[in-house]
């Protein structure tokens, strides 16, 4: 049999880093901007680095984008 176990033992804080690498910001602020466009006007993004990673958010930033994504789930479904 040549079969073998593996073991992988992750390096947290290499792990941590690349979390919170410009890379990574990069990567989320792409995938936020995204939805905020397929939400339409109103919402905006932002994204900022966390304790452990880089975050990404799009929120409603007018009344009539908070009252659309209330009535029809807009944030919800820009998502998919």
């Amino acid at each position: 049999d040549m079969a073998k176990k593996v073991t992988v033992k992750l390096n947290r804080a290499g792990v941590r880093e690349m979390l919170k690498s410009q890379e990574m910001q990069n990567i989320c602020a792409e995938h936020a901007s995204a939805v905020m466009q397929r939400c339409g006007t109103g919402y905006e993004m932002d994204t900022y680095v966390g304790q452990n990673r880089v975050n990404a958010q799009v929120t409603a930033n007018t009344y009539q984008a908070k009252a659309d994504c209330m009535r029809n789930n807009t944030l919800l479904k820009a998502l998919r």
